[in-house]
C-alpha cells in the first residue's frame, strides 16, 4: 500500500484488549491508564468494567468499547441488545458483538442478519459504532463472504475476524477476503495474533482500520524506537 510508517498510523489503529478471564480490576484499571499513555484508538473492556474505563478516559481521547454477546455468540438477540443498551448507558462508545456462529454454519441467514441489525440499530441511534465478530477459524470461505455482504447491507461499521478465545485468530487470507467482501463503508479488523510491530504493519498494510492487541506496550515501544521518537 506504501503506506508511511509513523506512530498514529499504528497506535490510532489499535484497541488494546482487556478482556482476559483472569484479569483483575487492578488490572483493568492499569490497562486503561496504559491506552491513555500510548494514544491508542479504543480500549476493548470486559463489560462491567466499561463505568471504570469512561470515568479513566475521559478527555483522553482514547474510546471506551466492550464486547456484546462474547465469545460465542449465542445470546438471545434481545438479550445483546440489552447488553449493548446497557454497555452506551455506562459509557461504551464501540460495540464489538458476536454473531451466532451456530446459525451462520448452519446457514439460518435471516436470522444472523437480523441478529446483528438489532444490535446495530440500537447503537447507530445513540451514536456508537459496531464492530462484528465472525469467528472465522469455525467458517467457510463462502460463510465469511455470505456475512461480509450482510453487514454492508444492515451498515455495521466494522467486520472482524475473531474474538481471539476461538481456535484460531486472524489470517491474512481472511483479511483480503474480508477486505474483498465488504463494501467500503464497512472496515475492517483484525483480532487475534497480532503481538508484534511487524504483524502490526502487516495487517494494516492488508486494510485494516483497527486491530486487537493485548502486546500494545511492546509494539509500540518498538516503534517509537524504530522511528527514533
Amino acid at each position: 500500500m506504501g503506506l508511511v510508517l509513523t506512530y498514529d498510523l499504528v497506535a490510532k489503529r489499535i484497541d488494546h484488549s482487556l478482556l482476559g478471564p483472569t484479569l483483575t480490576d487492578h488490572d483493568l484499571e492499569e490497562g486503561c491508564k496504559l491506552a491513555t499513555k500510548y494514544r491508542v484508538a479504543s480500549v476493548c473492556i470486559k463489560p462491567y468494567g466499561v463505568p471504570l474505563a469512561a470515568r479513566l478516559l475521559a478527555g483522553s481521547g482514547v474510546a471506551v468499547g466492550t464486547t456484546i454477546g462474547f465469545p460465542h455468540g449465542g445470546h438471545a438477540t434481545a438479550v445483546k441488545v440489552f447488553e449493548a443498551q446497557k454497555a452506551m448507558d455506562d459509557g461504551a462508545s464501540e460495540l464489538d458483538m458476536v454473531i451466532n456462529i451456530g446459525q451462520a454454519i448452519g446457514g439460518s441467514w435471516d436470522a444472523v442478519a437480523s441478529d446483528i441489525a438489532a444490535v446495530t440499530r440500537a447503537a447507530h441511534q445513540r451514536g456508537a459504532l459496531v464492530k462484528v465478530i465472525f469467528e472465522n477459524c469455525y467458517l467457510t470461505d463462502e460463510q465469511k463472504v455470505k456475512l461480509c455482504q450482510i453487514c454492508g447491507e444492515v451498515r455495521a461499521d466494522y467486520v472482524k475476524t475473531s474474538t481471539g478465545y476461538g481456535s484460531g485468530g486472524a489470517t491474512h487470507e481472511d483479511l483480503i477476503l474480508m477486505r474483498k467482501s465488504a463494501p467500503p463503508h464497512v472496515k475492517l479488523k483484525a483480532a487475534g495474533g497480532v503481538r508484534t510491530l511487524d504483524g502490526a504493519i502487516a495487517v494494516v498494510e492488508l486494510g485494516c482500520d483497527r486491530f486487537g492487541a493485548s502486546k500494545t506496550a511492546a509494539i509500540l515501544d518498538e516503534l517509537r524506537s524504530r522511528l527514533e521518537m
